[in-house]
Order: structure tokens, then C-alpha cells, then sequence
């Protein structure tokens, strides 16, 4: 299985969880998942002990520190980290909601995947996802 691959299982595996929570609550906070070296996937959230409405911003600093020490630790081969965002579509000037989804793999790879999506009804329907480089800050490269 090539890193991409491994990313993208990982993406499958996390957007069920923020569908879930559109469907139930029409947003969520941020939260991820990374996959160990054999392939198992572990979901992860954060909380602010100090507030019930805590600020993406501060969830999105602890996920990805989070993310950082496991990688440094050889414990984990794909990261992803899930956010509820407003973007911009491509080739317009239209504002859409959007899961983002920021992939990164060991072996070099970041991508960072944008679905739009409506909430109609209690479900979910997406919009054209859309892709750019990720950040991939997460692996320290050597």
C-alpha cells in the first residue's frame, strides 16, 4: 500500500464521524485520527477542560502537537486532522461550508482535501471536493 493510499483510508475511515455530527448538530469541532505502523486506525478528539465552548484554534494547537509527539515517537505512519471551515469554491466566488480534511504520511505526502457540503434535510450532500498541497508539518523530514 502506497501513502497516499494509507491517507486517503484514513480520510475514510474519519469523515463518517463529522458527517455523524453535521447530521446532529450541523457542525463540529475539529478533531483527527492517525494510522500505527501495522495499519490500524485511531481516532482522536480534544477537549478544553476549562470551557464547553472551546475555540477551534486552541483545539486545532493541541490536536496537531498531539499528532507531532506521536510522530516523533514512531508511533503513528498517516495523520489526519478534520475542521468544519468556510471556503471559497474553485473557479467562483461563492462561500461554501466545507469538512477539510489535512492529510499527511510519512513518506512525504500532505494534501489537503476540501467537501463542500449542505446539510438538507438531515443529511449530508456534497459539493465538488477539491484538493491542494498540504502543509506537512506534522512528519519533521530529514
Amino acid at each position: 500500500m502506497n501513502s497516499k493510499q494509507d491517507a486517503e483510508n484514513l480520510m475514510n475511515a474519519l469523515l463518517p464521524v463529522a458527517e455523524k455530527m453535521l447530521r446532529q448538530y450541523g457542525e463540529f469541532y475539529p478533531f483527527g485520527g492517525y494510522m500505527k505502523p501495522d495499519g490500524t486506525i485511531v481516532h482522536i478528539g480534544v477537549t478544553d477542560e476549562d470551557t464547553d465552548h472551546p475555540k477551534s484554534t486552541d483545539l486545532l494547537y493541541v490536536l496537531r502537537s498531539s499528532l507531532k509527539d506521536m510522530s516523533r515517537a514512531n508511533e503513528c505512519k498517516a495523520v489526519a486532522v478534520v475542521i468544519d471551515v468556510a471556503v471559497i469554491l474553485p473557479n467562483s466566488t461563492e462561500k461554501s461550508d466545507a469538512i477539510q480534511v489535512c492529510l499527511e504520511h510519512l513518506d512525504n505526502y500532505s494534501a489537503e482535501i476540501f467537501l463542500p457540503y449542505r446539510v438538507v434535510e438531515g443529511r449530508v450532500v456534497y459539493g465538488e471536493t477539491f484538493a491542494q498541497k498540504g502543509k506537512g508539518d506534522v512528519f519533521e523530514q530529514t
